[in-house]
């Protein structure tokens, strides 16, 4: 609980505030929608640049030592950054909003690699028992993306950027001083990145269990991006109903997600991994092929809900096949391309929506839904009867 939970905890609270609380702070000092926008491409753009040095950072150093600098790094930019917006008007402040937001988004990244890693040697020590590590650490995850925006939110609005920013710096502070020391050898500081990225891949293309599950994921994610875009307009333009609504849609899936993070630790004990993942996969396969055909506000909440539940249980097989296959030596590496791949679809599904238009969102969501099928289908046949091609990771 204090070595790893706590720590992931409190750093996953902060980086969600600062993801969601910060354009929210560029918004309130500056007024602007379209430096909004701005400042959430400044904190998502250097997490997605910094995958591979992280990988290789983690890989070299080891996670707990890049976890603790990283959010160390992270609570000395707030507290750098907090009394510069107090002093300045809001015309000067938006220089120090913007190097507030690139700085977090990049040592978040850095602390994100590392404590996944972090989780999946505690996983990997647990055995049998690994799926229950990572079930509590997506419910720490999913509980922090919950709570941290509407705390970033509510910190703003009564306690000014100071507050928000004190507690962001305060969480980060925490996590540094409570994630444990891991002995690790570090690897020689002559690698390159260039090395780092390819061990990665080549790891990953080694081990088909771990190769199909991430590619099944990527179509899943790909739906479920597409989802996130299409629901407010489905939602209000479709079914008539108020922004609101939407919201509501979302805390529903929440919620749905969570208790499928609890009851999948009991299954997967009574039923196994590969059995439950199955199962998993066709729970959230079906409402994504109904979604496009559900005719009421109630029914379309009620398959969202459902297919959120079935991917996060697909992610606890995800996690805890991670941690069991991937090597140690190469952890980090081979983290970072798998996530950098989950990811590549959202900023995907947002070019097919604008591309398509609302007139061919239902069948464009369709087709979506027979590939995340398709790809869940590959995923959980092939790939969890493969086992991992030994001696290509060596190279």
């Amino acid at each position: 609980m204090r070595g790893v939970y706590l720590p992931r905890l409190a750093d996953a609270t902060a980086s969600s505030m600062a993801t969601y609380g910060i354009p929210l702070l560029v918004l309130g000092t500056t007024n602007s929608a379209s430096l909004t926008g701005v400042a959430f491409v400044l904190a998502w753009a250097p997490r997605l640049c910094m995958f591979g040095l992280a990988g290789m950072a983690v890989d070299r150093y080891g996670p707990a030592r890049v976890f603790r600098l990283a959010a160390a790094g992270r609570a000395l930019v707030v507290a750098g950054v907090a009394p510069a917006l107090a002093m300045v008007d809001e015309d000067a402040a938006l220089g120090p909003v913007m190097f507030l937001a690139a700085g977090v988004g990049c040592l978040t990244q850095f602390s994100f690699i590392a404590a996944e890693s972090v989780g999946a040697v505690v996983s990997r020590d647990a055995g049998d028992m690994g799926h229950r590590v990572q079930s509590v650490l997506l419910g720490i995850d999913q509980t922090a993306a919950l709570v941290g925006p509407a705390a970033g939110g509510f910190l703003l609005q009564w306690k000014g950027s100071s507050g928000m920013l004190a507690v962001i710096g305060g969480l980060s502070a925490l996590a540094c001083v409570l994630v444990p020391r891991m002995r690790r050898a570090p690897a020689p500081a002559s690698t390159p990145a260039a090395p780092g990225w390819r061990a990665g891949w080549t790891t990953l293309r080694s081990l088909p269990a771990l190769m199909w599950l991430v590619a099944g994921l990527a179509f899943s994610n790909l739906a479920l991006g597409l989802l996130e875009a299409a629901t407010p307009v489905i939602v209000v333009q479709d079914l008539g109903r108020s922004s609101a609504s939407v919201g509501v849609i979302w805390s529903c899936a929440a919620v749905a997600s969570l208790l499928a993070v609890v009851l999948c630790r009991v299954v997967i004990d009574r039923w196994g991994l590969k059995r439950v993942g199955r199962f998993a996969a066709v729970v959230t396969s079906v409402p994504c092929l109904l979604i496009a055909y559900a005719g009421s506000y109630r029914t379309y909440l009620l398959l969202v809900a459902v297919f959120m539940a079935g991917d996060t249980v697909l992610a606890v097989v995800l996690r805890t096949l991670r941690s069991r296959l991937i090597p140690v030596e190469v952890f980090g590496s081979t983290l970072s391309v798998s996530v950098l791949l989950l990811l590549l679809p959202y900023p995907l599904a947002g070019l097919l929506m604008a591309a398509a238009g609302p007139a061919a969102m239902d069948t464009l969501i369709t087709v979506c839904a027979v590939l995340q099928s398709l790809g869940l289908l590959f995923a959980l046949t092939q790939g969890v009867r493969s086992g991992p091609r030994r001696g290509r990771h060596r190279a």
